[in-house]
């Protein structure tokens, strides 16, 4: 039974209690006249939305930044904090696109954009209106212990060392052979290829794929030719990662992959930058080579544009769910604030890169206007 009927057949019991007779016909009636006011929106049903908790689930690069927002957030209003979950970018997707109320997420962060898809299994499902809320810019990087010993690598040095398959030189594709960075290029380090990454749920790992893999995967002649001839071909190539231990699968968790970079400094890790900004003191992030130039993953440089594996950050949240609940539009208006994600922003300390001024009020109109994002904006 949903809680909507339990509801309806409340508010008949008190026509029946309050009814001088038990006249069948009278409460028949007196449920009619109910579920003509829920019909009309004349009575408030709360089953789908009662909830004492806004539920949160999603990206693992995210939940630190809406931990601390939800924290703030509960000490400020007086209420229970909202419930996050680090699902990972595609499980929080599958959840939320279960459908609203009480027992689907009134949020997923993410750290990759919705896909065509995702937005399709939503709308299958009854979330009409998903809005879209980009709430800054995050750098992926490839870290190592602090006791290991630093290098700088390339687009193509990470390609060629974490693709399942890769180009001979008359571009025939082959099983990875290369055991150790040096087998890739004699300047690198004779440490053996050991990267600890996330899952194909997660949205770092499909940034990652996008931007290194991608675009190192281009830089081979046979590769470029055969994304021009054949897209999806090509990204078979070129996005599946080694699965004979160079890369390792480290889950959703990142906290987890930097212990492991702790214990091993032979090991690479791949996670967002705000993780190494909270872990300075044991980490490093390497530098990528463009050229005669370097760049180091730091603040600026992925503010400028200049660190070339960089993302944007995103939550989006159910229309209807805002519709229905103060507390959850009080917590995106938190969220939006200038104290919180403005250039001078609380979380800029947790690593966050902000969004531009302009931006920031695009994504506050869409919110305000409630305005649905839609399939051809995501391709």
């Amino acid at each position: 039974m949903s809680m909507g009927l339990v509801s309806e057949i409340a508010l008949v019991s008190v026509f029946r209690r309050r009814s001088s007779c038990r006249n069948p016909a009278r409460i028949a009636n007196a449920a009619a006249f109910v579920q003509a006011l829920v019909a009309f929106g004349l009575v408030f049903v709360p089953s789908a939305f009662a909830r004492d908790r806004l539920s949160i689930v999603g990206s693992s690069t995210v939940f630190p930044f809406a931990t601390v927002v939800a924290e703030r957030f509960s000490l400020s209003k007086g209420v229970a904090p909202p419930v996050i979950e680090a699902t990972g970018t595609g499980g929080g997707f599958k959840l939320f696109c279960k459908g609203t109320g009480a027992n689907t997420p009134d949020i997923t962060n993410a750290s990759a954009r919705m896909k065509v898809s995702q937005l399709a299994l939503c709308r299958k499902n009854g979330v009409d209106k998903v809005i879209e809320v980009a709430i800054g810019y995050d750098g992926i990087v490839v870290a190592q212990s602090l006791k290991g010993k630093p290098f700088a690598l390339t687009l193509p040095n990470l390609y060629l060392a974490l693709a399942r398959q890769v180009p001979k030189e008359d571009g025939t594709l082959i099983d990875n052979p290369y055991k150790t960075w040096r087998d890739i290029d004699p300047a690198l380090s004779a440490l053996p290829i050991e990267v600890l990454g996330p899952p194909p749920t997660s949205g770092t790992r499909i940034a990652f794929v996008e931007s290194v893999m991608d675009k190192g995967a281009r830089s081979f002649p046979s590769l470029a030719a055969l994304r021009k001839r054949n897209q999806r071909a090509f990204k078979q190539a070129a996005y599946a990662l080694r699965e004979d231990g160079a890369y390792i699968d480290s889950g959703e968790n990142d906290n987890l992959i930097i212990q492991k970079l702790r214990r091993n400094p032979q090991a690479l890790g791949i996670f967002g930058f705000s993780f190494l900004e909270q872990n300075r003191g044991i980490l490093r992030g390497l530098s990528i080579r463009k050229g005669e130039n370097t760049v180091a993953p730091t603040f600026d440089k992925i503010a400028d544009g200049s660190y070339p594996i960089a993302r944007a950050l995103y939550f989006y949240v159910k229309a209807a769910h805002l519709e229905r609940s103060s507390t959850l539009q009080a917590y995106v208006d938190m969220f939006l604030a200038d104290d919180t994600m403005g250039e001078d922003g609380f979380l800029l300390d947790e690593g966050l890169i902000p969004l531009p001024p302009q931006e920031l009020a695009r994504v506050r109109q869409a919110v305000a206007s409630r305005r649905a994002v839609e399939a051809q904006n995501l391709r």
